[in-house]
């Protein structure tokens, strides 16, 4: 992606995090020569040389997949600035965000490796206190659940992150945006603030 040299994370610490807290990416690959998406949750695995996933059977991107580099998209939070929170009006609207891409080669996956992935996905996500483990589900339940499903991981081999957070722009501008953003009550705003925040305490 297109990185200008302030908006890069270099910090390969915060590029883990950012899949790990936003985990539901979009993974593309080429299927009949054209670009093809699909979004589905993606969990780095405990040595974070792969990401861990599986395909609904019916959908036809695993079928062409394997040998490609594929390039998994995770989403961080984002939000709408106004050039009406600056000193100035000489200014136009922007978006801050943070994004991370991930490349590298589909892997096939089943029997074990598969069900303790699945198992993994399901105890990151349920609340804690859950009475709900996958461990339990009826076996022959599970079992034809588990026909419908293509498990794979993906050999990490290249990452890059970027977090665009208004470090083009002045430290005054900075936080004048970020006391705008923290008297939003939006989970993306407050999250935009908070990382704002510490870059500036950083700088």
């Amino acid at each position: 992606m297109y990185i200008p040299s302030y908006f890069n994370i270099a910090d390969t610490d915060f590029i883990y995090d950012t899949i790990q807290k936003h985990g539901f990416a979009t993974l593309f690959s080429q299927h009949k020569d054209a670009p093809f998406a699909t979004h589905l949750p993606l969990m780095l695995g405990d040595n974070r040389d792969y990401l861990y996933g599986h395909f609904a059977r019916p959908n036809p991107q695993w079928k062409d997949v394997e040998g490609q580099t594929v390039l998994a998209v995770f989403h961080g939070p984002h939000c709408y600035i106004s050039p009406s929170w600056y000193e100035t009006h000489r200014a136009v609207p922007t978006w801050n965000y943070i994004s991370v891409h991930v490349y590298g080669k589909i892997e096939w996956m089943n029997g074990g490796e598969l069900a303790d992935s699945l198992s993994d996905l399901v105890r990151k996500y349920e609340a804690p206190g859950s009475s709900y483990r996958l461990d339990e589900v009826d076996e022959e339940f599970l079992k034809g659940l588990n026909h419908g499903i293509v498990g794979f991981k993906i050999k990490i081999e290249n990452m890059e992150g970027k977090a665009k957070l208004s470090q083009n722009h002045s430290i005054e501008r900075q936080k004048l945006v970020i006391q705008k953003l923290e008297r939003i009550e939006s989970e993306n705003e407050q999250q935009i603030a908070a990382h704002m925040n510490e870059l500036l305490q950083k700088s």
